[in-house]
């Protein structure tokens, strides 16, 4: 995407999320930011990145999380020679993505229609809570909220007849997350409508729909039967044993997912009697007699170590898994190999660590040319080279605090 030049009106996470998908596929993001604060998850620390002599800088780990790959401009869009620079750069530009509350911008002249006119074959993708439309398009859609309202949190989360049942919200904003994945396909959709056809178009991306969408199965399933799904917790609806269990130093995961699989795991417990016991022999009888079942499994699984179990059920051919903390994850063998963390020079932290792109192209893989930007970094270098600006209007800008 090289190409491809964005001009990331974009700030906290769903956006800047689909920015440096962008930016990692190769194309020109150009981060427009608040002179003197900028993205608001600058700020969102501790922790924050640290220097060669292990002295926090100024970049909280958070932002840093969202926005490699960019240039960073410093502009006051809330003034007519910041909204003129808007317009020049959008010539410049071929995606302009924005996450302001709705009709924010066309007070600025910077909507789509308004820019559109300017450069019809221009890709525009906003991104708010709840989209441009209906009786909630002028609040505020935070994730927390939305993952409730979206009905992710009614099935996430332990039993409600079970201590600590009651909703629960996803440990990431994931509403936030996918939101920037989802505006990262239809940007490119569009771009390819674009190239095919020379018409740009106008992009609504709603968290609310994002997180409605992302119900999948669970969505389906209530649309066939009318009927609510409840939280199971990390155990399953409909397959028993599938769920986490406590060994005698951790926890792991068992999926067995045929009944084959649960003879091999009694077994492997030194409870042969539990893969003949009649009342057990089908996941059907297993669901049913869950609450029976489950805490014989569970005293079973205790008699032995997190490592053990997992050598023997993969022996077994039993699927398992481990529980992982982030140090574990991070020194997993697998993620080492697959190189999921990435080290990148800064210009006040030395190097700073992220986590790298999932995206693995045979012939365009991500590229991690730079680090996430400091506020402003490419400001006088944008205009310049951009825009053919020169030192007396920039001094001219920056006298006016518009840059």
């Amino acid at each position: 995407m090289e190409h491809i030049r964005v001009l990331d009106l974009t700030r906290v996470l769903a956006g800047p999320w689909c920015t440096q998908n962008l930016a990692d596929l190769g194309a020109d993001v150009i981060k427009v930011e608040r002179p003197g604060t900028g993205d608001d998850t600058r700020s969102w620390g501790p922790p924050y990145a640290r220097d060669a002599e292990g002295n926090n800088s100024t970049e909280a780990a958070y932002y840093l999380t969202a926005n490699r790959g960019k240039r960073s401009i410093t502009l006051d869009i809330a003034s007519p020679e910041g909204q003129q620079v808007i317009r020049q750069l959008v010539l410049e530009s071929d995606v302009v993505i924005e996450n302001y509350k709705v009709d924010q911008l066309r007070k600025y002249g910077l909507d789509y229609a308004s820019l559109a006119a300017l450069k019809p074959d221009l890709v525009y993708c906003s991104i708010t809570g709840f989209g441009q439309t209906g009786p909630y398009a002028s609040r505020s859609g935070y994730d927390f909220i939305i993952q409730g309202m979206g009905g992710l949190m009614s099935i996430t989360g332990e039993r409600d007849d079970l201590p600590g049942g009651g909703p629960q919200k996803a440990g990431v904003a994931i509403a936030d997350l996918m939101t920037g994945m989802y505006a990262t396909i239809a940007v490119l959709a569009a771009l390819t409508h674009r190239d095919r056809t020379g018409q740009g178009q106008y992009i609504d991306m709603a968290l609310l729909d994002v997180q409605v969408a992302m119900l999948a199965n669970m969505g389906s399933n209530y649309l066939a039967s009318q009927q609510a799904p409840k939280r199971w917790g990390n155990a399953h609806a409909n397959i028993v044993p599938y769920q986490t269990f406590a060994t005698s130093d951790g926890h792991i995961i068992v999926a067995a997912g045929n009944d084959g699989q649960y003879r091999k795991f009694v077994e492997a417990g030194d409870c042969p009697e539990l893969a003949t016991d009649p009342r057990f022999l089908t996941n059907p009888q297993r669901v049913q007699l869950r609450d029976t079942l489950v805490p014989i499994l569970a005293d079973m699984v205790r008699k032995k170590s997190k490592a053990q179990w997992l050598n023997l059920l993969e022996q077994a051919g039993v699927p398992c898994g481990p529980i992982n903390k982030l140090d574990e994850v991070f020194n997993d063998p697998q993620v080492i190999a697959r190189n999921c963390a990435i080290e990148l020079p800064h210009p006040t932290a030395s190097t700073v660590k992220l986590v790298a792109s999932p995206m693995r192209l045979s012939a365009t893989p991500p590229k991690y040319g730079m680090a996430p930007p400091m506020l402003g970094q490419h400001t006088d270098q944008i205009l310049r080279e951009l825009l053919d600006y020169s030192d007396e209007q920039l001094n001219t800008l920056r006298t006016k605090n518009i840059i």
